[in-house]
């Protein structure tokens, strides 16, 4: 059986999740308070924090990471795509997210007031450039739900928590966004903090 080493209010933890109950799979989840770390995450994660995905010898951290292995070993149903091209190009948008859209969540939620709103306005500019995307398709790679959805879901649920105000262009983002929310394994995956993120 996998144990997920995981935080009840990250949104990294809260991809792998997902994923996990996407699969409808038999799973462990150790919750991990980020503000004293247990022993065990310690011994098992070179940077000392969740999430961190544990199956018999091996040990895995990152979210984008865990969350592919979790796909090819359980392949139904399939969240990459199986062809080489889409699948490539779908690694290449899980870069841009932490490029240009999850790399901004440690200033936000940090003490620093001027960084935070920066942090904001750069993660409210990039979510509105891609909310038209959603004008024409119903999920990130057209009509089937897929790990590109899962990988930005976290930080789609946690915007009021933020702070972060989208424009009226964004509308189709947010209709996006909440189709994912009303799958039924999405709400599944939410820990107890997360379902009071949002009003």
């Amino acid at each position: 059986m996998m144990t997920l080493y995981s935080t009840i209010t990250c949104p990294y933890s809260h991809r792998c999740r997902i994923v996990l109950h996407e699969k409808d799979m038999d799973f462990h989840i150790i919750d991990v308070d980020p503000n004293s770390k247990s022993e065990d995450l310690a011994v098992i994660s070179p940077y000392g924090r969740a999430p961190v995905l544990v199956e018999r010898d091996l040990v895995l951290y990152e979210s984008n990471i865990i969350n592919e292995y979790i796909d090819d070993r359980f392949p139904h149903p399939q969240l990459m795509p199986a062809d080489p091209v889409m699948r490539a190009r779908a690694r290449l948008l899980l870069y841009r997210f932490e490029q240009e859209l999850f790399c901004h969540i440690d200033a936000i939620e940090g003490s620093d007031q001027k960084i935070a709103d920066k942090a904001r306005a750069a993660v409210c500019d990039n979510l509105t450039v891609i909310a038209p995307v959603f004008e024409k398709q119903k999920y990130m790679l057209g009509d089937e739900f897929s790990m590109l959805d899962v990988a930005i879901a976290p930080l789609l649920w946690r915007l009021d928590h933020y702070g972060i105000r989208l424009p009226k262009q964004a509308a189709p983002l947010l209709k996006f966004s909440e189709r994912l929310f009303s799958r039924p394994l999405f709400i599944d995956a939410l820990s107890a903090s997360e379902k009071i993120m949002r009003k």
